[in-house]
Order: structure tokens, then C-alpha cells, then sequence
């Protein structure tokens, strides 16, 4: 059997950072010296290659900007690799694996984004096992095909689908969930892939590397108290395109008139209003409650299941591929990557 060649990403985030003893500091390490920090990845049966950003990002600088040039990078190389492990920092690393999953359309091989709580060279660290069995999943092949054809986040035993991720803690090991989707694979004794929830299969079509995001979004989270001049003032914000409205429960919302009445002037005016629950799993069921109602009845977009992370990168797509505003409440309430049910 060929061995296979697996394509590492570095980004920045804590995975690529080592500890200064003298200082006490964390800095990046040279991931050209991969190996000397994860001998382990040695006894892998794949030829493993690098590439690191020049000057690695903290996540919290993430955005569509990087998000497009690492589509870019994989569309580059594409051909000469089997699989590719993206290293990210862990803070948008949901919001990154989202805004992947759009801009690689009809994806026929793994990119398995992944990163650490703790730097490489601490003692404790989940780097090293988040990162051989990410390369692991990258380079796993059933009957000459890859098994995983799509972006994938794998942290702390589990691989998830990308845009179906949120992190839900700084803390703990585990720090990220998959509340409305069932996760894609296992790592114990066994690495267990559940092929019942991977994506369908799309034979023959070609890779399609998308490369426009528009970021005229906005999110607004509900609470009680809103302040109606500042949600209006978001409404009127010049050129916004989409927004993401964050709702109680099942969909639900104010129903003062001063809300609904702001809300369906400016769908009027070609603004997008996506519901998104602001709860961590369930789904938008807009019209169950009378609360909800009067949002079906002036269009908003049902964002059903979707997490926040997927809903905002998915706008960002959407509105970068000129979808039609005729169209545009259709497409984003169908699945393109799996993001929804």
C-alpha cells in the first residue's frame, strides 16, 4: 500500500506554541521540526508535509480574509495530498470549520481541523494526541477513497462535523460540542467512524473552491430589556446585508410593536433576518408560540438547527456567491453542507 501524504496547516493557536523555560513565556515553534516535538507521528503510515503562516494568527484575529487563503492553500495542493489537518486556534475554530465546509464545495477528501488547550511542550498537553489522530482520520482510506469527504473538528477523543460545532469551554479538555448532529468518529482502544452520519457521497464533481465572503453581517443577541435605539440603530447600520438575530427558545421574540414593526421595514428594504436560537441545542420552530408568529408572517429566515458559527459564515457565503434576494430565504433554509437538517 502507498503510503499517504497528509498536508499540516499551521495557522497559530496554542497547539503550535512551546514553553520558554528561562522566561516562562509561550512562543511559536518551527513546525519544520514537527517531528521533534511529536516523534509519535513517526510511527504513522503517511508522509506528513508543513506549511505554517508566516506569522501565525491568534484565533481572535481569525477572519474571512484567512479564511480564503487557507481554501486557497488546500486548492493548491489538492492533487499531491490525501488529506489535510488544519491547526487553529480553538476560540473561532467553529467559525473557521463553517466558513470551510461553503468554500469547499463537492470536498472528496478530509480537512480535519484541530488545536489544543495546551501548548505542544507542556506536560499535559491535548496537543499531541488531538494532533496524531487528526493526521490519523486524514490519511483513513476505504477501498482506494477517502473515508471522511468533508471538514471535519476533531478535540478530545471526537470527530465532529465542522459546521456543526460550538466551543463551550476555555477550560476543560473537552471544549467543544456537537449539541444537534451526532459526532462523525471515535478515537479509544478503536477508531471508531459511525459511516451513518458522514456525508453522501457526490460522484464525479469537481472541486469547487469558493472565494468571496461578504461581510456586511451583523448579530444580535435578544434579552429582556433591549434597548430599542441601539437594536435600530444596528438595523440602519450602512450597507448590512444580513442579520443574524439570536432568539429565545424555539424562535421566539418580543412582540412590542416598536420591534416587529423595525424588523419588517428593513426585510422590506432587502435586509436579510436569519433566526438562530440562542440556546446550545434544539431548533428554531418558528409559529409554535404566538411569540414567534408574527416573524414567520413577515419572512424571516427559519435558521431551523443551525449554530450561530455556521448561520453567520453560511450568510457570508451566500451573499459572496450573489445569491439572488428572491432566492435567498430558499437557499439558506436548505442544506448545503450538512450545516442544518
Amino acid at each position: 500500500m502507498d503510503k499517504k501524504r497528509i498536508l499540516l496547516i499551521y495557522t497559530g493557536g496554542t497547539i503550535g506554541m512551546v514553553k520558554d523555560y528561562t522566561t516562562g513565556a509561550l512562543k511559536s515553534f518551527d513546525f519544520k521540526k514537527l517531528l521533534k516535538h511529536v516523534p509519535e507521528l513517526n510511527q504513522l503510515d503517511c508522509y506528513i508535509d508543513t506549511i505554517s503562516f508566516e506569522n501565525p494568527l491568534d484565533s481572535s484575529n481569525m477572519n474571512p480574509k484567512e479564511w480564503v487563503r487557507m481554501a486557497t492553500l488546500i486548492e493548491e495542493h489538492y492533487i499531491q495530498y490525501d488529506g489535510f489537518v488544519v491547526l487553529h486556534g480553538s476560540d473561532t475554530m467553529s467559525y473557521t470549520a463553517s466558513a470551510l465546509s461553503f468554500l469547499l464545495e463537492n470536498l472528496d477528501k478530509p480537512v480535519i481541523l484541530t488545536g489544543s488547550q495546551l501548548p505542544i511542550g507542556d506536560l499535559r498537553t491535548d496537543a499531541k494526541e488531538n494532533l496524531i489522530t487528526s493526521v490519523q482520520i486524514a490519511a483513513l482510506q476505504k477501498n482506494g477513497t477517502s473515508v471522511i469527504k468533508e471538514v471535519g473538528l476533531y478535540f478530545e477523543y471526537k470527530l465532529y462535523r465542522g459546521n456543526r460545532t460550538t466551543k463551550i469551554n476555555a477550560e476543560n479538555f473537552r471544549a467543544f460540542t456537537s449539541l444537534n448532529y451526532p459526532h462523525l468518529a471515535e478515537s479509544g482502544v478503536h477508531l471508531n467512524v459511525f459511516f451513518e452520519y458522514l456525508l453522501p457521497l457526490k460522484r464525479n464533481k469537481k472541486l469547487i473552491v469558493h472565494k468571496k465572503m461578504d461581510e456586511n453581517v451583523a448579530l444580535v443577541k435578544l434579552f429582556p430589556g433591549m434597548n430599542k435605539r441601539v437594536f435600530e440603530n444596528v438595523l440602519k447600520t450602512d450597507g448590512l446585508k444580513a442579520l443574524i438575530l439570536e432568539t429565545y427558545g424555539s424562535g421566539n421574540g418580543p412582540t412590542a410593536n416598536w420591534f416587529l414593526t423595525s424588523l419588517k421595514k428593513s426585510i422590506e428594504n432587502g435586509l436579510h433576518v436569519i433566526n438562530v436560537t440562542q440556546c446550545s441545542g434544539g431548533s428554531v420552530l418558528m409559529g409554535k408560540y404566538e411569540t414567534s408568529s408574527a416573524l414567520m408572517d413577515m419572512q424571516v429566515i427559519n435558521g431551523k438547527d443551525i449554530t450561530t458559527e455556521a448561520a453567520i459564515s453560511k450568510a457570508m457565503y451566500m451573499m459572496g456567491s450573489d445569491v439572488s434576494n428572491k432566492h435567498f430565504k430558499t437557499v439558506f433554509e436548505t442544506s448545503l453542507r450538512g450545516e442544518m437538517r
